[in-house]
């Protein structure tokens, strides 16, 4: 038996270029093994949960590092900056900058958590289901399992970034009143959200260059995962 899986992984690694040319030897060597008497699903699934624990840690760690956020203001406070900047005070227009960029980076760091859980609780046809999925399965997964749980964390540390401006209330009263202007299509004026909705927008961006290394190159990026199935028989 141990040949036998031995040649099956041997194949296996010749042969994948891809998570496309990966998913089929995968179906293979999982059935060869249950007619076996081994439970390879469980064991592909762990693989996968290792995969995307580094995965997902590597883009939270990444994004949390000072300076990796380069967030402009929103397009809609553009003029207003501008004008700010001609009038001399463009080191508010650079320290509200500041502060929302600093919010995303600490706010990045709290995803990893998030998606420690996520993966976690990820059932074993979850699993499988994301390294025979489509190219974006991954991200899809995480996108509609931690969305709400990262902007209820992002919400408090964006705030509390903006506050250090010194001029947060004076910000949170005008929003109130243009919010009741009656004008039609109105642009949004509404820094918390564009910094978070921007955030997560690159966060999930960099889990998807991640799924995307792993597809490219699974032997490389996913050593793990074909352990799981290959490399115990």
């Amino acid at each position: 038996m141990n040949k036998h899986w031995l040649l099956v992984g041997a194949l296996v690694l010749a042969g994948c270029q891809n998570m496309e040319a990966v998913s089929p030897w995968v179906d293979v060597g999982n059935q060869i093994a249950k007619n076996a008497g081994y439970d390879t699903d469980s064991r592909l699934a762990r693989g996968i949960k290792d995969v995307l624990y580094t995965s997902t840690d590597r883009a939270s760690n990444a994004l949390s590092q000072s300076g990796a956020f380069h967030m402009p203001l929103p397009a809609s406070v553009q003029p207003l900056a501008k004008s700010l900047r001609q009038y001399g005070l463009g080191s508010y227009v650079d320290q509200l900058e500041l502060a929302m960029n600093r919010g995303a980076e600490q706010a990045a760091a709290e995803a990893a958590p998030v998606f420690k859980q996520a993966i976690t609780g990820m059932s074993v046809n979850d699993a499988l289901g994301i390294v025979r999925g489509s190219d974006t399965a991954a991200t899809d997964y995480f996108r509609g399992h931690t969305e709400s749980a990262l902007r209820a964390r992002y919400q408090p540390i964006v705030e509390a970034n903006l506050r250090k401006t010194g001029f947060y209330d004076q910000y949170k009263s005008m929003l109130a009143v243009y919010n009741k202007l009656p004008i039609a299509n109105k642009p949004s004026v509404d820094l918390e959200r564009y910094v978070i909705d921007s955030s997560m927008s690159t966060l999930f961006g960099r889990i998807g260059q991640e799924e995307a290394l792993i597809r490219k190159d699974p032997v490389a990026r996913g050593s793990v995962l074909i352990g799981q199935v290959f490399g115990e028989g």
